[in-house]
Formats: structure tokens, C-alpha cells, sequence
């Protein structure tokens, strides 16, 4: 008898317990009525926006994960704090604050790490229970969507029209007239202009020396060629090559179309990918700037000698293309070197390269161990072996321009400008 009565009391705690969590669970269950969101559309790469979050009927204690898309990852803001165990900053949890006719509102960090359109599909919910016993995870449908797109900040800020606008049609301009090859107007020979200037035939139906006015010409073609092989992939900055080669690219064919050039487009990694023929005017940036924005990342090495020879059959007229690429060593540039020097007989070619910051502190900093002194071996090696390849396309005729990422835009434009101001497309 006694052994049956202490059985029954053995369940008496599961009962108990069970009773509990009915309890707990009816006074808790409480589903948030609905989900809100607020999302910027689009967000320039390497920069970070904000998606806000509101729920009704909010729950206390609540908090949410989100599903992370690849080309977006969490601000500096909702990183969780260094130490073992915490994750990755995508899987920092999001808290709720409480808002107006109880709703919980949440702010988010988004930081544009790769160009795309990326969606959140996913928001999972969690809150304890009133005593604690549970946690509610549900899953909503979010489906807020974000276009990270390349960087155009100097555009939009106008530095770059004020710059173009001054140098080509400010002090410049009277410069360049006379010394350009495009016909301006017919004036009086006087002394002191160059008899080179005299046009005899119109000279000999006014029976008096008249002379040729010139101008810098405006509507040179400018091919944007962009390498988009595996090299370009490599970060630099906290961003790959190809970001800040696409931002570059962005604010120089803008200087071009402002400048009065025709603009045009073309990729090219394994084989050539996308041309587009030179556009006047902002239709040619619209255009290239679209293009860009869903340039996709590949793993594909790329082949320089069938990109650029179809390149070249591409352009018969005379153009300025500039060329945003990388290489190795001096072994795996030289049929790069071979392409661009057959380029270069027709066109004037722009090599760009992106230096990397980080080799440069290497070399100036003094190893501390046997692994340092390696490294600031290569690192040597790796810079050397960069100089050579640029003196030798410097003895072809092309013109280089070798920056770190925060300079290689103003690098590219002033050497366009200069360009223009000295007539040599």
C-alpha cells in the first residue's frame, strides 16, 4: 500500500509541471499581428542604410534573427561584442524597443558589401514566456528587398561636373582654341599667327589673307574596358577590385559625357563578355551604370589575348580606352602586355591598376621573425615585378595610372583631363 501511494505522488511534479505550462503557455501565446518594414532601395556598395522594423501587438522581451542575404551583412552598429562563441556579425541577435499603441520597433544596420539586388525573405521572431517556462520562435514572411548598386556619391555631389566644366570650358577653353584640330572660324591674318594657319583658297576668293581658327574636338569615343576574372576578386580595402575599378569607371565616363565624349562599354573575363558601342550624354552613364550594378562576380581566369583582339575589332575608329585589369607576376602579364601593345598602335590606352595598401605597410614595416622577413621578401618581389610591367607598357606608349582605392578615381579623371587639354586622341 505504501509503495503505491509513493507512486502516485512520484507523478504529482509532472502533473504539477504539465499544469504550469498550460497555464504559462495560455497567458503568453500571443502572435504579433502584423510586420512592417521600412528599407532603403538602393544602398551604395561599401556604405551601410537602415531597415527598420515595427510589429504590433509586440510581445515584452521580443527579439528576431534575420536570414542574411550574401551581399549584405551587418552595420558596425549590431555587431555583438569579441569574444568566444558569439558568432558572426550577420548573426547578431536584433532587440526590440517598445513603441506608440504597443508596437516594438527595431532598427537595423545593413552594410552593402557586394553589388546585386538582395532580398530578406525570412524574420525569426523570439520571446520568453510570462514565467519563463517557454520561448516562442515563429517565422515571418519579410521580403524586403535592397539593390546595392556601385558607388556614385561624386556625381551626385556635383565635384566632378564642377571640375570637368571649369577645366574644359573655363580658363582651358581659350587655350585649347588654336591648338585643337576641330574647325572654329575664319579670322584676318595678323602679324604674328603662324602662316601655318592661312587658308590660301578662301585667302585668294577675298583677295587677303584669312587664317583658321581650331578647337580641342569634343566627341572623342571612350571605351570603359573592365577585366572581370578572377583577380578582380580579391579584396582590397574591404572591398573587391572590381568595386572600386566600377566606381572609377562610374565617375570617369561621367567626366566623359560631360566633356562632350561618346561613351561606351565592355567586359571580358575567359571570353568577351558585353560591349556597348560609345553614346553621347547621360544616356551612355544611365546605361553604363545599370550595367554595372549587376556585373556579377566569377572565379573564371581571364584571357586577355581573345578579349582584347575583339576589342580592337570592335573600335576601328580612333578612341581612348581605358583598361581596368591585374596581374600577377611579369610571367602572367606577358600576353597582357603583347594585347594592350597591339592596342596601342590604333588607340591611346589608360592602364589602370589598383595598388594594395597593405603590401606598401608591409614593406615599410620591419619584420619581427623569420615569417616577416619572408613576407617582406615577397612583398618586395611582388612591387618590383609590378614596375616592370608598368615600364614596359610605359615604353609602348600607354599611359598608367597606378593609386591606392580612395585615389584611383581622381588619378583617372585628372589624367582624362589632361588628355583632352593636350589633344592627343
Amino acid at each position: 500500500m505504501a509503495g503505491d501511494a509513493l507512486r502516485q505522488l512520484g507523478w504529482l511534479p509532472w502533473i504539477v509541471l504539465a499544469l504550469l505550462l498550460a497555464v504559462d503557455l495560455v497567458l503568453s501565446f500571443r502572435r504579433p499581428n502584423a510586420l512592417d518594414f521600412d528599407a532603403p532601395a538602393e544602398i551604395f556598395v561599401g556604405e551601410t542604410g537602415t531597415l527598420r522594423l515595427e510589429i504590433e501587438a509586440a510581445p515584452p522581451g521580443l527579439g528576431a534573427r534575420l536570414e542574411w542575404p550574401e551581399g549584405l551583412d551587418n552595420g558596425p552598429d549590431n555587431a555583438p561584442e569579441s569574444g568566444p562563441g558569439n558568432g558572426s556579425a550577420g548573426d547578431a541577435p536584433i532587440a526590440f524597443v517598445p513603441g506608440p499603441a504597443g508596437t516594438a520597433i527595431a532598427t537595423v544596420s545593413c552594410r552593402a558589401v557586394r553589388r546585386g539586388l538582395w532580398r530578406f525573405e525570412h524574420l525569426w521572431l523570439c520571446w520568453p514566456s510570462r514565467l519563463g517556462l517557454l520561448e516562442f520562435v515563429p517565422r515571418l514572411a519579410l521580403g524586403a528587398e535592397i539593390r546595392v548598386v556601385p558607388n556614385i556619391r561624386l556625381v551626385q555631389s556635383g565635384q566632378i561636373t564642377t571640375t570637368v566644366t571649369s577645366t574644359l570650358y573655363g580658363v582651358k577653353e581659350n587655350r585649347a582654341i588654336g591648338e585643337g584640330s576641330e574647325f572654329q572660324q575664319l579670322r584676318d591674318f595678323v602679324a604674328g599667327m603662324d602662316i601655318k594657319t592661312i587658308d590660301w583658297k578662301r585667302s585668294a576668293r577675298r583677295r587677303a589673307l584669312v587664317a583658321k581658327e581650331l578647337r580641342a574636338e569634343r566627341n572623342h569615343h571612350v571605351i570603359i574596358a573592365l577585366d572581370n576574372g578572377y583577380l578582380m576578386r580579391e579584396e582590397i580595402a574591404g572591398l573587391p577590385k572590381i568595386d572600386h575599378a566600377v566606381t572609377a569607371a562610374l565617375a570617369t565616363a561621367w567626366a566623359a559625357s560631360i566633356g562632350g565624349d561618346l561613351v561606351g562599354h565592355y567586359s571580358y573575363d575567359v571570353r568577351p563578355r558585353t560591349f556597348s558601342a560609345p553614346a553621347p550624354g547621360r544616356t551612355a552613364f544611365s546605361r553604363l551604370r545599370s550595367w554595372t550594378a549587376e556585373l556579377s562576380y566569377v572565379s573564371r581566369e581571364t584571357n586577355h589575348t581573345l578579349a582584347l583582339t575583339e576589342l580592337n575589332a570592335r573600335t576601328p575608329k580612333r578612341s581612348l580606352i581605358i583598361i581596368f585589369t591585374d596581374f600577377v607576376d611579369t610571367t602572367s602579364a606577358e600576353l597582357l602586355i603583347e594585347n594592350i601593345g597591339i592596342l596601342s598602335k590604333r588607340h591611346l590606352v589608360i592602364f589602370v591598376a589598383i595598388r594594395d595598401p597593405d603590401l606598401e605597410t608591409l614593406v615599410e614595416a620591419a619584420p619581427d621573425d623569420l615569417d616577416g622577413a619572408a613576407a617582406l621578401v615577397a612583398a618586395n618581389q611582388s612591387i618590383n615585378e609590378r614596375r616592370l610591367v608598368f615600364e614596359r607598357l610605359g615604353r609602348m606608349g600607354v599611359t598608367i595610372v597606378d593609386a591606392r582605392p580612395n585615389a584611383i578615381t581622381a588619378r583617372l579623371i585628372s589624367t582624362y583631363l589632361e588628355i583632352k587639354a593636350r589633344e592627343l586622341i
